[in-house]
């Protein structure tokens, strides 16, 4: 196989498993926890969903760091890359995070980050 094939081959194979994780960290009174978590499930990931442009989901609670009369949760997406990030927030996620403050007000708030994932 020549060079160049070869070059090709091993940047799309890098292209693949190189992922980045779009995590957002929620704390949320206790009192609202429950309906944040079903709108979280029901509205909010499916709509994300729709669009495309994250990929599998994945909703934990946080058991540690927390403080008093508060729950913490943690939202997780698969994107291929910032630029797609970039995209879906200004697409939708600006939209999304306006209705979660009408929905819940002052009681949420949110920490996003961006990670790769190494291994």
């Amino acid at each position: 196989m020549k060079k160049s094939k070869v070059c090709k081959a091993v940047l799309f194979y890098l292209k693949i498993i190189v992922m980045l994780i779009y995590n957002t960290t929620y704390q949320i009174g206790i009192d609202d926890a429950r309906n944040f978590v079903i709108w979280l499930s029901e509205s909010y990931i499916p709509e994300v969903e729709n669009l495309g442009l994250l990929h599998n989901p994945r909703l934990t609670q946080i058991l540690s760091h927390k403080e008093q009369d508060t729950e913490c949760f943690s939202l997780q997406w698969e994107v291929e890359d910032s630029a797609t990030l970039h995209r879906w927030h200004t697409r939708q996620g600006m939209k999304l995070n306006e209705e979660m403050m009408k929905i819940f007000k002052d009681k949420v708030v949110g920490f996003p980050t961006l990670m790769e994932v190494i291994k």
